[in-house]
């Protein structure tokens, strides 16, 4: 693979305590991998603060996005949700995208119903106020969905043609599933280290279903660390294997998907 390539890695909580002791070297290890831009997501408000530190410490390297994350929504969710949004503030109606301070999607956010349905409804309702806020704001989503693709797509659909777009994250689907995110047309699906696994379905849905516009690369780490790393911490470098493995299924050089991804996340993000 040509020194020179470079792609995107979408999705990595390089502000969580799993880099505490190495941070510096895995970013050097990112970008000796080619790894041009990390795009970090925020989970709660804690995170807020953290993601747009690390963020702060590699600028122009890393880019910021805040929300409240599924599994951390309780019932205190308004107040939670009133504190993140003060990071967004002041702001003015887009165009030009507003970023006071630069924060680049609202995310990560969603809906979770894989380990328990405690919450369920304010999970809807804290999804669908973040949605209004992608719409308030231009920013982009991006979506964490567990077992509750019907919900989600459900609540999309009410602002299919006002929302600015965004990602499906840790999209691990069939067919079927694929085509109905690709209903909403400004959102891309994001991939990561499951299209590696032995037993995936992957590189035969993705070619079949999803255009090459429509899709980006993440690695999610610390989680979800693809082959041949299985089992290790995960970190951003390793969105080179999930190239790898695309390209493969798509048929297609790697430089060709760096650069049809890597403009994916230019249309959605940066523009």
């Amino acid at each position: 693979m040509s020194q020179t390539l470079t792609f995107i890695d979408t999705h990595c909580h390089l502000d969580g305590e799993e880099f505490a002791e190495d941070r510096d070297e895995v970013v050097a290890r990112a970008r000796e991998a080619g790894v041009g831009k990390v795009l970090i997501p925020a989970i709660d408000l804690n995170s807020c603060q953290t993601v747009l530190d690390t963020c702060a410490r590699y600028p122009g390297y890393c880019y910021p996005m805040l929300g409240l994350h599924p599994e951390e929504v309780r019932q205190d969710w308004r107040d939670v949700l009133s504190k993140i949004k003060a990071f967004f503030i002041p702001r003015t109606p887009a165009p030009p995208r507003p970023r006071t301070p630069q924060i680049y999607a609202i995310g990560e956010v969603g809906l979770d119903f894989y380990w328990s349905r405690e919450f369920e409804q304010e999970q809807i309702q804290a999804f669908e106020e973040q949605v209004h806020w992608s719409i308030e704001t231009r920013l982009p989503l991006m979506i964490h969905c567990r077992k509750a693709q019907n919900e989600m797509v459900s609540i999309l659909k009410k602002y299919k043609d006002d929302l600015p777009g965004g990602v499906f994250h840790c999209f691990t689907g069939n067919e079927l599933e694929a085509r109905e995110l690709l209903q909403f047309d400004r959102f891309v699906l994001g991939v990561g280290g499951v299209l590696t696994f032995k037993k995936s379905h992957l590189p035969q849905v993705l070619p079949a279903v999803v255009p090459l516009d429509r899709i980006v690369l993440e690695t999610d780490a610390p989680y979800m660390a693809p082959v041949p790393h299985r089992g290790q911490r995960n970190e951003p470098a390793f969105v080179r294997e999930v190239l790898v493995k695309m390209a493969e299924a798509y048929g297609i050089t790697e430089a060709e998907l760096a650069l049809r991804t890597s403009a994916n996340v230019e249309r959605l993000f940066f523009c």
